[in-house]
């Protein structure tokens, strides 16, 4: 088959080159289309189930909506876990379901039970689906500013932000819906306006009426009627009824009754105003003011450089054509599109690179320009060709499947290598008498080694096999990288056997002389090394044992982490309050910290959201707030070198400030690591159990465990508790007295003190919420609210302090659920050591000093639950693999000696990798052990280049030893120049300082450690243990004519 390839493409040069070229071009086009993000997305498939519970307590909105939810949502088809959140007038649940169900199919059946559990939910409550968005959704914010943005005047402030609010909600939310990508705008910030009726209790009494009358009376004078058609004389109109509020003066002029032939109207009994809704949060800018943001949400599987730059073209089309109002401006403060360039641009650097240092490498081995020129054609046509196959298998281009590529430089340039090198020695022996035409020798030369190549190429595809089976979060991050590098291997392998020796048939003359100087300098130092080896087989061996059992006696002091942490150019410093400020003190507070984060000259601007916003996927109540501060060009920073030394001076600078707990994170880390388990922590320790005092007491004692363990950082325990309450607890037997019902009281709960909504305000396509309240000094204490009248069965107007207790208690802020059990999380991040060893201890301790009551349990979650988890599956994969790759060796030899022999490759190639490892300070990570992974396929390699050569030497009938020193020193310059390409591919990457580069680090660091040894080792162990594998017969078999 390799045989007719070859005579095709040299027979039809014209057509191969002109088929490159189209390919190449093909290939630009391709990568113009491809989905590009900075990451890829590792959001499982989740639905969020979000109810308002207008008013309601975490114990209510618990025991009435999560719960009856939950069960309904327990026993779906595919359904992994569920998680809830019970807070203060908001339930959210996310059910989570296995990685092969499809987004829309769960969410079709999350529908389903949500309809079915719809008649136990309190009326009024309508649970909705979060949109259809991911973890990396959020690719877009920006902010509204106004023309008094910075007015002193509180009046006028609260003005300008609830027109910016109402700008948001109405204009710029639906325009920005309709850009395609973008499933939804999510705002946040400013002041919802709201039409209040403030009613006098006083004048309630004067009139003889109640709350009830009022809100009746409102809720039926708003109204629009269809009265049908009517006909006349031959033609026909529509009957129209006028009723609806248009003005503050239609609601006024509304007759709530009439007395004694006059008319009593709601202006009579209450003042109507245009106020604004109760505030569940804000949004602070730069320590300064207060600012209404929108947060473009992408659709899932969307294209982020797309999707980001069709809002922008949006944007810009909105300021042009006038569509705000004059003086407004939309300012972005977190764009996606810079973390993709800054990440892309990592990694196209690192490949830009290593083929410059590639070719260098060819030129100084081979000598000459024009054989180097072969080599780069295949560097540039392969990648180009990958990208038409990854836009045909919806493979995006991010962090890791570009960095897929960059790996595998080196790999697509060896089959070239090979094959110009062997072409290149062929033309210069082509001499004398006997001299071939030259796309003879082309063709034989290229025929020679196309087996090996296939099969080397092979070998290295099927290592990779076991990063294709990784699930979960790993999987998403991984399986693309291994996908990528398959198809860059196998698309080189069609172009090496076809470009290559057509393009070599071109531009090679058989005019060079043989070796180089370099190439004579290392032979003259490796024979006399070769036959020292020959002559001391044992001492070799023992020697090269140790050395591997040394490395693997490092192993232990190399730390183990699941990911290193990617860069992202932003931190948010998540600040945490006592869950009892309210919400103009957290705005206060969150000045204070800006300010002191804006001192350091690193940081560019810091928008803080606090609270909840409109589409509340976030756990933030609050005393809570999720800032993204956005960082300077690292060229200018002074205060640190590194983000980790920044983030550790901005969170020592924070812990200066009493009553807050800050906990340091990245905008996509903390998304990611939220929607891996529910946390916003590296790592978390849940405890599950039914009480929440028990709970909130083991789990202050759980944190202070892990507070003396080095390297901890971070702590958070969940605040569930500490929220202050008023409560009125009803007497039952007092309101029989009076005759009074539970719902009479409740209704003037809900209604006086909470502000209950009796219709809606229409304003052109917009509306707005019309509500019933007391005053404020009417409603604002324990004493007021005793004083409220309720009225009885006689028509006597009672105070509720006589219907029941009134008082402060305090209760829980907030109820977490999974697994349909109460939890409580305790959070820590990990700082200056490994995970692995942190959690080892971690367990330890509280096996040995924690006593947990019957029916509590603890287990360990977040990166290190997926570090778990993707450990347990390569320690089966990886031996599997082994196994298939043992296989194909024996497939190639016919021999179970030889494939034993190349096997034995393995453990060298270990050493440098262990050893780098630790000498770097880097830790044993997933990306490390796809280094380890490609190590193999690299020295399986080279082991079987060397041995196949020096079997065909021997079935050629050279006697063994002289087989082995002729063909170890001829193979020496391929075997070299395939180090050196590989190692040199990937420096880039060890050495890259750019945003994305800390995750590629630990495997270019690995490979390249790795093949110093096993390239050592292979070179000077393998010819030494040959002699006792060898089969005693140089049988043709053994030496397969690899064609």
């Amino acid at each position: 088959m390799i045989a007719s390839l070859l005579e095709f493409s040299l027979r039809q040069r014209i057509l191969v080159l002109g088929l490159a070229c189209l390919l190449s071009a093909a290939g630009l086009w391709a990568f113009q289309s491809i989905p590009i993000d900075a990451y890829p997305d590792v959001t499982n498939i989740q639905v969020q189930v979000l109810t308002d519970a207008p008013g309601l307590s975490p114990i209510e909105v618990e025991r009435f909506i999560t719960y009856p939810l939950e069960l309904q949502m327990t026993g779906l088809p595919g359904l992994a876990e569920i998680r809830s959140l019970s807070k203060f007038a908001l339930s959210q649940i996310t059910v989570v379901f296995n990685d092969d169900v499809d987004i829309y199919f769960a969410r079709q059946l999350v529908l389903e039970r949500m309809i079915a559990a719809k008649e136990r939910l309190p009326e009024g409550l309508d649970p909705v689906m979060a949109p259809v968005s991911t973890g990396l959704g959020e690719v877009y914010q920006y902010y509204v500013e106004g023309p008094d943005a910075s007015a002193s005047d509180p009046k006028a402030a609260e003005a300008e932000l609830t027109d910016q609010r109402t700008l948001q909600d109405w204009v710029l939310r639906p325009l920005l819906k309709s850009v395609p990508g973008v499933i939804d705008v999510n705002g946040m910030g400013g002041f919802v306006k709201q039409y209040q009726i403030i009613v006098e209790p006083a004048k309630l009494r004067k009139y003889g009426l109640t709350l009830h009358d009022i809100y009746d009376a409102v809720a039926k004078n708003n109204a629009n009627a269809g009265g049908n058609i009517l006909e006349r004389h031959a033609e026909r109109a529509i009957v129209r009824g006028l009723g609806l509020i248009k003005t503050t003066d239609d609601i006024e002029s509304i007759i709530v009754k009439e007395a004694g032939g006059t008319p009593v109207f709601v202006r009579d009994v209450a003042e109507v105003r245009i106020g604004h809704a109760v505030r569940h949060g804000a949004v602070v800018l730069n320590g300064e003011r207060e600012i209404v943001i929108g947060t473009v949400l992408m659709i899932r599987g969307g294209n982020a450089r797309q999707v980001v730059e069709a809002v922008k073209a949006k944007v810009d089309d909105l300021q042009q054509n006038h569509v705000l109002p004059a003086g407004m401006k939309i300012l972005p403060f977190y764009d996606r599109i810079e973390l993709v360039t800054a990440a892309i641009d990592t990694v196209r650097d690192a490949l830009i690179e290593g083929i410059v240092l590639v070719v260098f490498v060819f030129f100084f081995f081979l000598g000459h320009v024009r054989s180097a020129i072969v080599v780069t054609a295949t560097l540039i046509v392969t990648p180009l060709v990958t990208f038409i196959v990854m836009e045909r298998f919806g493979l995006s281009a991010n962090l890791m499947t570009l960095g897929g590529l960059a790996i595998a430089i080196g790999e697509i340039a060896d089959g070239s290598l090979v094959v110009v090198e062997n072409v290149y020695r062929h033309l210069a022996q082509n001499q004398g008498e006997m001299r071939k035409s030259k796309l003879e020798v082309i063709l034989h030369a290229t025929k020679e080694v196309g087996r090996p190549i296939l099969f080397g190429i092979l070998i290295i595809s099927v290592v990779f096999l076991p990063l294709m089976t990784l699930h979960g979060m790993e999987g998403k991050m991984f399986a693309p990288l291994a996908y990528t590098l398959v198809i860059a291997l196998l698309a080189s392998v069609i172009v090496t056997l076809t470009l290559s020796p057509v393009l070599a048939s071109i531009m090679l003359r058989g005019d060079h002389p043989e070796e180089t100087r370099l190439t004579r300098w290392m032979k003259q130092r490796y024979l006399p090394v070769l036959q020292w080896t020959l002559c001391h087989r044992s001492s070799v061996l023992a020697g090269s044992t140790v050395i591997v059992l040394g490395s693997l006696a490092l192993l232990p002091l190399v730390g183990r982490e699941f990911i290193p942490l990617l860069e992202e150019g932003a931190l948010t410093p998540q600040i945490v309050r006592l869950p009892s400020v309210s919400l103009p003190e957290s705005i206060e507070m969150e000045k204070q910290a800006q300010k002191a984060m804006l001192e350091f000259p690193e940081v560019r601007m810091a928008v803080s959201k606090i609270g909840r916003p409109d589409i509340a996927f976030g756990p933030e109540e609050p005393n809570e707030s999720d800032p993204i501060v956005s960082l300077r060009d690292r060229s200018t920073w002074t205060t640190a070198t590194t983000q980790p030394k920044l983030t550790d001076a901005i969170r020592n600078k924070l812990a200066e400030i009493p009553g807050i707990s800050v906990l340091m994170s990245q905008p996509i880390q903390e998304r990611v690591d939220e929607l891996i388990s529910g946390i916003r922590t590296e790592c978390a320790i849940k405890l599950y159990g039914a009480d929440l005092d028990v709970l909130h007491d083991k789990a202050e004692e759980i944190a202070a465990l892990m507070q003396q363990i080095k390297g901890v950082k971070d702590i958070k325990v969940e605040q569930i508790a500490g929220q202050p309450y008023l409560t009125v607890d009803i007497d039952r037997q007092k309101i029989a007295r009076f005759g009074i019902n539970v719902a009479d009281v409740q209704e003037i709960i809900a209604t006086a003190i909470g502000g209950r909504a009796a219709t809606q305000v229409y304003e052109g396509e917009r509306r707005f919420q019309l509500t019933l309240r007391f005053p404020e000094a009417q409603r604002n204490s324990v004493a007021t609210i005793g004083e409220i009248r309720v009225k009885a069965a006689s028509g006597a107007l009672i105070p509720m302090s006589e219907l029941g207790a009134i008082e402060m208690r305090e209760g829980p802020l907030r109820i977490s659920r999974e697994q349909v059990t109460r939890r409580i999380y305790i959070g820590f991040n990990v700082v200056g050591r490994d995970i692995g060893g942190v959690v080892d201890e971690g367990r330890k301790k509280l096996a040995s000093q924690l006593r947990l009551p019957e029916g509590y349990r603890v287990t360990w979650g977040g990166a290190f639950e997926n570090m778990e988890r993707a450990n347990a599956r390569l320690l089966i994969v990886v031996p599997v693999t082994l196994g298939l790759v043992f296989f194909l060796l024996f497939w190639a030899f016919h021999s179970l000696r030889y494939a034993t022999l190349i096997i034995l490759n393995l453990p060298f190639a270990l050493i440098g990798g262990v050893v780098s490892l630790w000498l770097s300070g880097q830790y044993l990570s997933v990306p490390a052990s796809i280094g380890f992974i490609e190590l193999f396929g690299l020295a399986v390699g080279n082991g079987i280049v060397l041995v196949s050569y020096i079997n065909q030497l021997r079935n050629e009938g050279t006697q063994m030893d002289h087989a082995i020193v002729t063909g170890c020193s001829l193979r020496l310059r391929p075997v070299v120049m395939t180090m050196m390409t590989t190692l040199l591919g990937l420096l880039p990457l060890a050495l890259a300082q750019g945003i994305g580069a800390e995750v590629q680090r630990p495997l270019a660091t690995v490979v390249i450690g790795g093949l110093f040894s096993s390239t050592a080792l292979t070179l000077v162990v393998l010819p030494a243990l040959y002699r006792w594998f060898a089969e005693t017969e140089a049988g043709k078999e053994y030496a397969p004519e690899w064609v």
